[in-house]
This record gives C-alpha cells, sequence and structure tokens, in this order.
C-alpha cells in the first residue's frame, strides 16, 4: 500500500488588516470622527496588540502582519512609511480616489491570502475587515484548508460588518472599545500663526548648541545706521551689574575663542550653515509637491520628526549635497531648520530657528 505524501504542516498564523475599516469604525466608536485626518493613531503600537491578542488566541507562530491601506496615487503618508519599516509587517497599497474610496485593496488581500494558502504558508489567517468585497478571500482560503477567523470593531449601533463575511468565517470576534482606545486621540488643532514682530532696533538672537558649549552669548545686533551716520560703541556695562548678568570677561570670551580656533583647525570643515537650511527648504518644498500638503501636515505639530521620516530627510539632503552628513550632527540640524521652515511657511505658522 503506498504511503502518503501528505506531510502535516506546523501552525502558523497571519494576520490580515484593512486599516481603511479599522480606522473608520475605531474613530466613529471611540471619537465620533468621520474622517481620518481628525485623529491620529499610534500604529506601531495598535499592531503589537493586535499581534499579541492573535498570540493568545491562536496556536503556532506568527509568520507576519499585512497591512491594507490606501493612498492617493499609491503615495505612501507619513505614517504608512512608518508602519512599513516595521519588522514582519508588510504594507500593501490600494489606490485612495478623489472620492474617498479605496481601489485595489480587497484583491491584494485575496491574492496574499490565497497565495498563502495555497502554498500551505499558514494554517490560521486573521482577518480584521467589515466589508463583503473581502468574501472571496475567506472562501479561497478556506479551499485550501485554512481557518478563517474574523475580527471586527465594536460597532456603535447594528453591526460595521457584512453578514456573508460573518457567516463565511470560521470564528468570529469583536474588539471591543476599551481595546482600541489607547491607540487613538483626536488631532490638535494647528498652532495660531505668530504675529509679526514689529522693529525696535535690535534683533536679538537665539544662540546656537556651538555657541552655548563655547560660552558665548548671544549677541544683540544693531540695526544698520542711515547711510552718513556714524557707527556708535555700545555702552560700556556698569559695575553694579552683576557677573551672572554681565556675561564673560572679554579675557575668557578671547579664551574660548582661541580653543575653539584650535579645536576646528584639527577638525575638517561641514557644509555651511545657509546653504544647509536651503536644502532642507527644497527638500521640503518637493515631499510638498510629490506627496502632497494633507501628507505633510501629518507632520505636525513638530518640530520632532519621526525616524524613518528624519532618514528620508538625511538621505535626500545627501543626495543633493553630494557627501555625508553624519559626521556633521550642527549641519544636520540646520537641514532641520530649513525643513520646518519650509513646512510652517506652508501652513503659515510662525517658526523660530537656531540662529
Amino acid at each position: 500500500m503506498a504511503t502518503s505524501e501528505f506531510v502535516p504542516q506546523p501552525a502558523r498564523f497571519a494576520i490580515f488588516v484593512d486599516a481603511g475599516y479599522l480606522y473608520a469604525a475605531s474613530g466613529a466608536l471611540l471619537l465620533g470622527c468621520g474622517a481620518r485626518r481628525e485623529y491620529r493613531v499610534a500604529a506601531e503600537k495598535l499592531i503589537k496588540a493586535l499581534t499579541s491578542h492573535a498570540d493568545d488566541q491562536l496556536l503556532g507562530e506568527l509568520l507576519r502582519v499585512y497591512w491594507f491601506d490606501a493612498a492617493p496615487k499609491r503615495q505612501p503618508t507619513v505614517d504608512q512609511r512608518v508602519i512599513a519599516n516595521l519588522p514582519l509587517v508588510k504594507l500593501r497599497l490600494g489606490n485612495l480616489n478623489a472620492q474617498g474610496q479605496q481601489k485595489g485593496v480587497d484583491a491584494q488581500l485575496r491574492a496574499d491570502l490565497e497565495a498563502l494558502a495555497r502554498h500551505r504558508a499558514i494554517t490560521d489567517a486573521v482577518l480584521l475587515a467589515g466589508d463583503e468585497d473581502m468574501l472571496p478571500a475567506v472562501e479561497a482560503a478556506q479551499r485550501y484548508g485554512v481557518r478563517v477567523h474574523l475580527w471586527g470593531v465594536e460597532p456603535t449601533h447594528g453591526s460595521n460588518q457584512a453578514e456573508w463575511l460573518v457567516w463565511e468565517s470560521d470564528t468570529v470576534e469583536v474588539l471591543a472599545a476599551d481595546f482600541l482606545r489607547p491607540y487613538f486621540t483626536k488631532s490638535k488643532a494647528l498652532p495660531v500663526p505668530a504675529p509679526p514682530v514689529p522693529a525696535t532696533g535690535k534683533t536679538v538672537t537665539v544662540p546656537s548648541p556651538a555657541e552655548v558649549f563655547a560660552g558665548r552669548v548671544p549677541a544683540v545686533r544693531p540695526v544698520p545706521a542711515p547711510s552718513g551716520t556714524p557707527a556708535t560703541l555700545p555702552a560700556a556695562v556698569p559695575n553694579n551689574v552683576p557677573n551672572n548678568v554681565r556675561g564673560p570677561s572679554p579675557a575668557t570670551v578671547a579664551a574660548s575663542l582661541n580653543a575653539a580656533g584650535a579645536a576646528l583647525a584639527e577638525t575638517k570643515l561641514g557644509p555651511e550653515r545657509d546653504h544647509m537650511r536651503e536644502i532642507g527648504e527644497h527638500v521640503a518644498q518637493k515631499w510638498v509637491f510629490e506627496r502632497g500638503r494633507d501628507n505633510i501636515r501629518d507632520l505636525l505639530p513638530g518640530p520632532i520628526l519621526p525616524p524613518v521620516i528624519d532618514k528620508e530627510l538625511l538621505i535626500e539632503a545627501e543626495k543633493e549635497l553630494g557627501s555625508s552628513l553624519r559626521p556633521y550632527q550642527e549641519a544636520r540640524t540646520w537641514l532641520r531648520d530649513g525643513f520646518w521652515e519650509r513646512v510652517y511657511r506652508e501652513f503659515g505658522i510662525g517658526y523660530g530657528t537656531s540662529d
């Protein structure tokens, strides 16, 4: 009698998330919001919570998380770029049309789920979705012996999942509001544009980190005198002013400058400040044009960039510069200054730099 060639596969599962459904249903349930721009999602923490919950519910190991979302012209947003860089997470993007409808998402989900089932890569699939368009994916996976576990978001009323999708799934679970609440918060309103500063005859600049380190105080720059007017020397500091207000003595300043000059002579000079800020502004302008204002708006209020986006900014700047910026931390600070100056100008927000 011939022996069977069938070899039992080890238990393994994958998680398939329709982000459009998850975000819309959770935003309505938790915050009463109808548009994604009205709230923020801690996606990385949410994905970890979903995988941990699946580990508790299913046998075997996690293969990976498939994250299905959409973006205009399939150009990933800031949040989607962060998700794409997470370990064991595969970002799949469909197109988001002018009416806010996802196109191509269900086809990608079906293709991935069916391929994994056909090749016996998984024994179980967690599907977090609600649209009836996902039904063919469920049926295709089940034909290859995969168990499909449907997860949904607690509805505000009635049901937010298609009835046929619920019927066809092997198990059904609803994620409660308390489970999802820690990962959704309302977006903050943009800061009010700063009023213009009236001319007072003097401008005070904030010292850069290098100036603070060297012990130098910020200079008071007088407005240039009209042509033909003799320049006047600044008045001496009265003797009765405390030392901690006067700043360092001329001898101390000279010593600091000499030490800084000697150290600078031994090291390779980095890019100039103005050039780096120009590059930062250029990259911001390029991103506004290529990725759209709504995408760049996701970076606000700033001025801290997500690590993934900060790395992209550095790479873009190095391409423009033709050399590495990694040895020059101060140049990278100037680069970010220029980037944020352009972004804030785009949205009419006042911004101070490290000048």
